[in-house]
């Protein structure tokens, strides 16, 4: 089989089993009501029951071998007649007039019983059966004895019919003999109530997969990695969903402690941050990007969390970083920050402050500062714009690392304006939200005005229930610690350290560094003889620090 053949039904199957895992709770609902819809025909449906008489067409008796397989080959080819004859309409009135001298009352014609009754040989025998069906258990055996009785005698007349008609004395060839009657049919054989479940369960599964692949052939919205490669964007970043950041913007806790240590949320978070530093560390080596810009297609999608908290997880490595609320049409930084944001940024861009006043520190992380909005313009495009706006940006940039949370792209021009002053711009997708369309719009107005694309950053994917994508790693892992932790806490004297667990690691550009933190170590070695666990905080460390350090000397 082609390969290419071969990559078009794993892709089919993928889709598919895509479109199960996330449509599976409509699946499930179609599937049940489709059952009851099964369930409630069967239960409007009248009971039928049916009886089944036989008898069995003999020959004469034979003196010899040869007369007797004559005689059954003949009574053989007589009863797919005699099955024939079974529904004719002698046969039906034959019926009828025998019911009728039994005493049963309101007897339907001949033609209704027939539709009723149904005639079968027995394969290799000349056994014939006679099956009637009805709504009465007692009318049921009563039609089947009276129908195989008038069958015989329509049949024996039939044989006897000469040329000057019916001879009574003629001993006929073949004949028809009541063999077996019916029996009273205890329940009814229609309708089949779980033949009519299973069916109706397995059209509304057909319906609801219908229904399913229609809505995600038809569905435009950004919920993977490959939705955001279709617009020619990567994914620099992948973060899973936080149930605290549902709850609202904030950011999120910096000291690890015992609950944080054990919460598996914090961890999957947390690592899903430091892969994101990680990777904006390593994006330009030669040049690397010293002011970013966080931005969105549409509001709504996380943007000015991930500011903040990505400035919380680089700050903690050491870097210097400085967060700009750069939205001076709807500002939260400040407010996530629990600072006070009625001077900022605009007061600095119209001089009426100087920036060192309008810096505010943020206690719990020593290496992070905020630059508050400031009060809100009435032309925020015109100073995001201004030369002043860039000059800032560059006396920020020679300080630290600068993050500035943007507006979305789509209503505002604010957005792009800061991206082209800046040394890139993120874009923040939360997954399900914005459409392929508008995100393609976004980058679109990026490339309008020169901007530096860095990636897309896909926000808030489930990890877990129907929309749950690939993050499954993270909880799988961390469960496991969870429980380590757990157990440690149960031990008697074990206790859970306030900071994360960093290594050092010796490069060419940090070996005096290096050097001067072994002799510290040493002459403190007497006072603690704790071991760290290595870990890649301090790597990120080291690039960030190597960043800046060029970015000085280029100065």
């Amino acid at each position: 089989m082609p390969i290419d053949e071969d990559q078009r039904q794993g892709e089919g199957l993928r889709i598919l089993m895509a479109v199960v895992r996330r449509f599976w709770p409509v699946l499930l609902i179609a599937t049940i009501v489709g059952a009851l819809c099964g369930f409630g025909w069967a239960a409007l449906q009248p009971k039928m029951y049916q009886s089944t008489s036989s008898g069995l067409i003999v020959t004469p008796k034979s003196s010899t071998i040869g007369e007797a397989i004559a005689g059954n080959s003949l009574a053989q080819d007589r009863a797919g007649s005699y099955a024939v004859m079974a529904s004719s309409q002698r046969t039906g009135e034959r019926a009828v007039e025998k019911l009728t001298e039994l005493g049963v009352a309101d007897v339907p014609p001949a033609g209704a019983l027939i539709g009723s009754i149904t005639a079968a040989v027995v394969d290799g025998t000349t056994e014939l059966r006679v099956t009637a069906r009805a709504s009465d258990p007692a009318f049921a055996q009563q039609l089947a004895n009276v129908w195989i009785q008038a069958l015989a005698e329509e049949a024996h007349n039939i044989e006897s019919t000469g040329v000057n008609g019916v001879d009574e004395d003629f001993q006929p060839a073949v004949e028809l003999m009541p063999m077996t009657e019916g029996t009273l049919p205890t329940s009814p054989y229609a309708p089949n109530v779980n033949q009519a479940v299973l069916m109706g369960a397995v059209v509304g599964l057909v319906l609801g997969l219908i229904w399913a692949a229609i809505k995600h052939l038809l569905d435009r919205r950004v919920r993977s990695v490959e939705a955001i490669q279709k617009v020619g964007m990567s994914a620099v970043g992948t973060l899973p969903s936080d149930p605290r950041l549902s709850r609202g913007r904030q950011v999120l806790p910096v000291v690890y402690s015992a609950e944080t240590r054990t919460d598996r949320n914090y961890h999957a978070y947390s690592e899903a941050l430091r892969e994101l530093r990680t990777n904006l560390a390593y994006m330009d080596v030669d040049n690397p990007p010293r002011v970013i810009v966080v931005t969105s297609s549409v509001p709504g999608e996380g943007k000015s969390s991930l500011s903040a908290n990505l400035a919380v997880t680089i700050a903690q490595t050491g870097q210097k970083v400085i967060v700009v609320d750069g939205d001076l049409r709807r500002p939260v930084i400040s407010e996530m920050f629990s600072l006070p944001g009625d001077a900022g940024l605009t007061d600095v861009l119209a001089g009426q402050a100087e920036l060192d006043d309008v810096l505010q520190d943020f206690e719990p992380v020593p290496n992070l500062q905020v630059l508050a909005a400031g009060r809100i313009p009435p032309n925020p495009s015109e100073l995001l714009a201004s030369k002043t706006m860039r000059k800032l940006l560059e006396d920020l940039s020679e300080r630290a690392f600068v993050i500035i949370d943007a507006p979305p792209l789509l209503p505002v021009t604010d957005g792009a304006v800061l991206a082209k002053v800046s040394d890139g711009a993120l874009i923040v997708v939360k997954a399900g939200k914005p459409t392929i369309d508008e995100l393609a719009k976004a980058t679109e107005n990026l490339d309008r005005v020169g901007a530096n694309k860095l990636g897309v950053i896909l926000n808030q994917v489930p990890t877990r229930g129907a929309e749950a994508s690939r993050y499954g790693y993270y909880g799988k892992y961390y469960s496991k610690k969870e429980t380590k932790a757990k157990t440690t806490a149960e031990v008697p004297g074990a206790s859970v350290t306030d900071n994360p667990p960093t290594e050092q690691i010796q490069t060419p550009a940090t070996s005096a560094s290096h050097s001067r933190h072994t002799e510290v170590t040493q002459g403190t070695s007497s006072q603690s003889m704790t071991a760290t666990k290595p870990s890649s905080d301090n790597f990120d460390e080291i690039v960030f620090r190597g960043t800046r350090a060029k970015r000085s000397d280029e100065s």
